[in-house]
């Protein structure tokens, strides 16, 4: 289990995945993925923030309470904030994969897949 900006960002960046930048945003150190925010660590409260759907949100909070939580800053964004200690390492990986090829441009995306197919 992930419990520190330091681990979430050692993952991320160990995916070596392109055009992922380590950089910071309001004055919080975040990671970004073709210029757009990725993941990040939340001010607010001790735990990771990722891009996430409402109703997906909705149904994370809904089952797991321990695990996934909302800011009221977070609210209006399609955000999910996951509690120090119990972010999985798998589910990260896998939700920072989805949203790395979310942020690429179609074109680079279709070219990136060309030499790289998708598992």
């Amino acid at each position: 289990m992930i419990m520190t900006y330091a681990e979430l960002k050692a993952l991320a960046l160990g995916l070596n995945l392109p055009e992922v930048t380590d950089t910071t945003a309001w004055g919080n150190p975040c990671l970004k993925a073709h210029g757009k925010m990725w993941c990040w660590w939340s001010p607010y409260v001790d735990a990771a923030v990722f891009k996430c759907g409402k109703d997906e949100r909705e149904m994370l909070l809904a089952a797991d309470p321990k695990t996934f939580a909302l800011h009221p800053h977070y609210e209006p964004h399609n955000l999910i904030l996951v509690r120090a200690g119990r972010i999985d390492e798998a589910w990260a990986t896998a939700r920072l994969i989805r949203h790395w090829r979310d942020a690429a441009p179609k074109r680079w995306l279709r070219a990136w897949d060309a030499i790289n197919p998708p598992a």
